[in-house]
């Protein structure tokens, strides 16, 4: 299964753009995530649609923190319509900072990771409007006007980043 992964994921890196500054920060090894509570990450909150996976149509959507944990869902369309793939995020507080884990999904529900496994993202830092996570970012687009669009970035294992320029729905 994880070779299957490793196909789609240097799949999707293909369709990507790679852009010419980096949007994703990483931690050193053994780095210290900053303090950081949901609290901080109110503007995150909502449903967001924008231009996916080559052009193709995506949509992210965050619920209020619920027990601890922000859940949010993403949804990455084929370029014909039908749901290319999603992925199920868990935002949470552990151990006086925040943790990003999330799981991917083909569009028959079938995971890409194995049963029991899903992908884990460290904070590295923290400022209004942003949260930089080991290898993954979501930001507001203009932090002077937070709800109004949402920035999202992925590195992949390659070095390039798939970039995700939503707005509020």
């Amino acid at each position: 299964m994880r070779g299957l992964v490793s196909r789609l994921t240097i799949g999707l890196v293909a369709l990507a753009t790679p852009l010419a500054a980096q949007e994703t920060r990483v931690g050193e090894e053994g780095f210290i995530s900053p303090p950081a509570t949901l609290e901080q990450m109110d503007w995150l909150i909502g449903q967001w649609v924008g231009d996916g996976i080559g052009g193709a149509p995506a949509m992210e959507s965050w619920l209020p923190p619920t027990g601890g944990t922000m859940v949010g869902t993403f949804v990455q369309q084929s370029a014909d319509g039908p749901i290319h793939f999603t992925e199920h995020l868990y935002l949470m507080e552990e151990e006086g900072t925040l943790v990003l884990r999330l799981k991917h999904f083909h569009a028959d529900l079938k995971g890409w990771e194995e049963k029991d496994d899903m992908l884990t993202f460290r904070l590295v830092a923290i400022e209004p409007c942003a949260a930089f996570f080991h290898a993954l970012t979501l930001r507001c687009a203009d932090s002077e006007k937070p709800g109004e669009g949402l920035v999202a970035a992925v590195r992949m294992s390659s070095g390039n980043e798939l970039l995700f320029n939503f707005d509020a729905m």
